[in-house]
């Protein structure tokens, strides 16, 4: 009985966004999104297990000084659900937000995302620097490791969602070994994110891993890349998101204006685990870059103990 009424509560809070969320008609698609708050854009994309509702905690605290923008992607309701496999890929993804914001009338923002949402950002700042004043990337590179297996377990779970449904598989992906964390420490909002992924769509989630996860890059091939990224990066990931670590630090190590924190007994949703951690960290960021402090590493590579290497 509970999990039915939890499921006409959702059903009656997506109707309702649906109507009353504003939508933008971007690439042939509505994509549903909110603006919170006055003052500089900060622009938050959400995990592929999570939707615009994850960043709750981070809306409430930024809106006070910032222009908080968060969205549902696609496939993501109450944005579309487009069909067919070749409307989703990261590239697709990071146009989508990137269309939004002009649609916004947004010509530099703040841009943060978890996951998902964190390779999102990333490419933003890849792809459209000009746009990008700062990147905040959390939990980011997930199978940057072992792309054969995560391609691998991309295809599997999508073909098990669509033969099982998002209600059966969300219940055991809620119970992966970087999500106990949140339940752990919060056992009501590890609740609340479990009820919400067994609530997305059945066909957004297996196209957007055939077509998003499966197919993205690893971040450990992007070293050139990086390298040449000029945005100021805050790098956020949990101790215990393991497939997440070594990414973590290669970005650290290759993206020239960047900061890594590392969250302790911390699994990948980190802006839910230590919401208010978070956004300390992230305010603090916020306010190096505005002022002008937020460094570019200084020459050499860091292996030398007392002097830099040649």
């Amino acid at each position: 009985m509970p999990e039915i009424v939890w499921a006409l509560v959702v059903i009656e809070k997506l109707w309702v966004r649906r109507v009353c969320m504003p939508t933008a008609l971007i690439n042939g698609i509505n994509i549903h999104y909110e603006v919170n708050g006055h003052g500089f854009p900060l622009v938050w994309s959400h995990e592929f297990g999570g939707n615009s509702e994850s960043w709750d905690a981070q809306v409430n605290f930024f809106s006070r000084h910032y222009q908080v923008i968060t969205y549902s992607a696609r496939g993501y309701p109450p944005s579309d659900v487009p069909s067919e496999p070749g409307s989703y890929s990261q590239d697709q993804s990071v146009d989508d937000l990137y269309q939004l914001l002009q649609f916004l009338g947004i010509s530099k923002a703040y841009i943060g995302g978890l996951s998902m949402g964190g390779g999102i950002a990333l490419n933003m700042g890849i792809t459209h620097p000009d746009i990008v004043k700062g990147l905040i990337l959390a939990g980011v590179g997930t199978g940057s490791t072992d792309p054969e297996r995560l391609s691998r377990e991309a295809t599997e779970f999508a073909i098990r969602i669509q033969r099982e449904g998002m209600k059966e598989w969300g219940k055991e992906y809620a119970e992966g070994p970087t999500r106990v964390q949140l339940r752990r420490k919060d056992p009501k909002t590890w609740g609340n994110f479990r009820r919400g992924l067994m609530s997305h769509s059945t066909i957004g989630s297996a196209l957007t891993l055939q077509g998003v996860q499966k197919k993205r890059p690893s971040i450990l091939t992007l070293g050139n890349v990086l390298r040449n990224l000029q945005a100021p990066t805050l790098i956020i990931v949990g101790d215990e998101d393991d497939p997440c670590l070594e990414a973590a630090l290669f970005m650290k190590r290759n993206i020239p204006r960047s900061g890594l924190v590392m969250f302790p007994q911390s699994g990948h949703t980190v802006n839910l685990e230590e919401a208010d951690l978070f956004n300390k960290v992230v305010s603090d960021f916020l306010t190096a870059v505005e002022g002008g402090r937020w460094e570019v590493r200084c020459k050499g590579t860091g292996l030398g103990f007392m002097v830099n290497s040649k």
